[in-house]
């Protein structure tokens, strides 16, 4: 038993580590969030809860700049301030929010939060780990080649739940009578939007997938779903 201990133990931390970013998340949502009443967005929120065969959704504002959205661990569904001001500019639509919010609901529905504190853990295993392996034969660097090791393999995963979202999201958008030009026509605006200009960190290091990818898998799954 005793020689399990120490894997145990950082088993333990790692969890605690999650635990305390979700309550550290938590917290701050609740201090800078507001529900959404957008009168452009209500009408929405009703036309994907009758998809879902529920009341009208319910979402919220997180009163940052920055455009996002964001599926909290609890599953509480946010949109920033920053995207409600795109929308008010009519430099989005209601639809293409509404897209959001399916996706939002897409990593709710799939437990994507759960599997993510899983991931979690497992990437800070794979840090700690090599960090420790490779440090004794490449000083200096062994820590830092560790680092970018575990990043590009929380970005696959990522990446991996992104287009897991955004079928889930295709596939009530459908069904909600919207379809899924709303959810391509935002894919080719974000850049502009968020401000990275596409620009960046390498492909293996995104979180995301490039726009162009998630087009296309939009595409390819409605022709299987319609054909």
């Amino acid at each position: 038993m005793m020689r399990y201990l120490p894997f145990i133990l950082l088993a333990l931390y790692l969890v605690a580590m999650w635990f305390f970013s979700a309550w550290r998340l938590r917290q701050e949502l609740n201090q800078k969030a507001t529900p959404l009443t957008h009168p452009r967005l209500t009408p929405m929120l009703d036309r994907l809860g009758r998809a879902m065969d529920l009341p009208p959704i319910r979402a919220h504002v997180y009163e940052i700049d920055p455009v996002n959205g964001l599926a909290a661990p609890d599953g509480r569904i946010f949109l920033t301030r920053g995207f409600l001001r795109k929308l008010d500019a009519d430099e989005v639509t209601p639809e293409e929010l509404a897209s959001v919010i399916a996706h939002e609901l897409g990593h709710v529905s799939l437990g994507h939060s759960r599997r993510r504190m899983i991931d979690f853990a497992g990437q800070n295993a794979i840090r700690m780990a090599l960090a420790g392996v490779l440090g004794r034969f490449l000083p200096g660097i062994g820590t830092w080649i560790a680092n970018l090791i575990a990043t590009a393999v929380a970005a696959r995963l990522s990446r991996q739940d992104e287009f897991e979202a955004d079928r889930f999201a295709s596939a009530l958008m459908i069904k909600a009578g919207l379809g899924t030009a709303p959810q391509k026509s935002l894919f080719l605006k974000l850049d502009r939007l968020t401000g990275s200009g596409g620009a960046g960190a390498p492909a293996w290091f995104l979180s995301h997938p490039p726009a162009a990818r998630r087009i296309a898998a939009i595409e390819a799954h409605e022709a299987r779903w319609r054909g």
